[in-house]
């Protein structure tokens, strides 16, 4: 520390500032239960929060730019070196998830070498899409990237992989009206396996978990509380939410408690390492096992 000399100021002293734990925050629906348990527990003001899609945190976390925080599954499995999962919280689901769909305006069977739009904002979402065409449909279209938007990406193709907030849109809103039907990858993958997916888990820097210690534990603890509450005050969290997106409460509530599923235990561990397998990644998942 060091004096602050001047007038008024003979008893102030500047003392070092700690910086927050960078976390981050899906900018989709679907993390806006954590945010809200954060404010209602008091904990939001213990972080630096850093809200993106789920490529955007990814990248992040990779770079060190982020300190801990929901990584899509895919960069956490190719990056297993640098980063360590956290138990007990994750965004999955076991059947239809609502938000991660492939839309097509033809039979899947009919999409071998055919273009098929892919959202720029999930790799998992993408290649769990790809994974599902290709060994449980039986085709290989011809994938490219473009932005999340289905106006422009149904210009180009029959079909496209959507996810988040624009996917349920469509789902409920859009597709009705363009004759467009709607795969549901959570409930493919569901049938096929008969396992949970996991989209995105907690991943940690290990050298901000070895720096940091206590710090991580009081986060994760404090983003499992946040959960927590969030489920318990979910009647509460749809009904004001509705009052500013365009789903209403009960298409929200079926969302959280019906689709989306934030636990990571045993099963949901199981269809992590399943798709590993299926997708060529190695892992070892007995850290994020529970005690």
């Amino acid at each position: 520390m060091r004096s602050v000399s001047g007038p008024g100021a003979r008893h102030r002293h500047r003392t070092t500032v700690r910086q927050r734990p960078r976390v981050g925050h899906i900018d989709f629906l679907n993390w806006l239960p954590i945010l809200w348990g954060l404010a209602r527990t008091g904990n939001l003001i213990e972080l630096d929060l850093v809200r993106g899609t789920p490529d955007d945190l990814s990248d992040a976390l990779a770079a060190g730019s982020l300190d801990l925080g929901p990584i899509s599954l895919v960069e956490y499995l190719s990056h297993t070196d640098e980063l360590e999962l956290l138990p007990d919280l994750a965004i999955g689901c076991d059947g239809p998830v609502m938000s991660c769909l492939i839309v097509s305006r033809v039979p899947l069977d009919r999409l071998d070498g055919v273009p098929v739009a892919l959202s720029s904002t999930s790799r998992t979402s993408v290649r769990l899409a790809r994974l599902l065409l290709s060994d449980y449909v039986g085709v290989r279209p011809r994938f490219f990237v473009s932005p999340p938007d289905p106006a422009l990406m149904f210009t180009q193709a029959p079909a496209a992989v959507l996810i988040g907030d624009v996917a349920l849109r469509t789902a409920l809103f859009e597709a009705p009206e363009r004759g467009l039907v709607v795969h549901d990858l959570g409930r493919m993958w569901r049938e096929w396996t008969g396992l949970p997916f996991v989209f995105a888990v907690l991943g940690v820097r290990r050298e901000f978990a070895v720096r940091e210690p206590d710090s991580v534990r009081r986060v994760h603890a404090d983003l499992l509380a946040a959960r927590d509450v969030a489920l318990a005050e979910m009647d509460e969290l749809c009904e004001r939410a509705a009052r500013w997106e365009e789903f209403d409460a009960d298409t929200l509530r079926r969302y959280y408690t019906g689709a989306l599923d934030f636990d990571l235990g045993p099963r949901h561990l199981e269809g992590i390492a399943e798709f590993a397998r299926r997708t060529g990644f190695r892992t070892d998942l007995t850290a994020a096992l529970p005690a």
